[in-house]
């Protein structure tokens, strides 16, 4: 179930947006995350590939 705009999130969905440690999705380090729709680390973010969108490998690209 999702929160509309003019309801306030559940706690649940709220206890689950905490900062805390966590896995980047593309190098896999340990990083600070303020929360969870923060996965990518400052490094990678950081990166020309990054910036310009490229795939960590050809084969990552997904298909459907």
């Amino acid at each position: 179930m999702t929160a509309r705009a003019d309801q306030e999130p559940s706690q649940a969905e709220a206890r689950k947006d905490v900062p805390q440690e966590r896995h980047c999705l593309r190098c896999c380090t340990v990083f600070w995350s303020e929360g969870f729709g923060e996965r990518i680390c400052r490094r990678c973010k950081g990166s020309n590939a990054w910036r310009n969108g490229v795939s960590v490998s050809q084969g990552a690209a997904r298909r459907r």
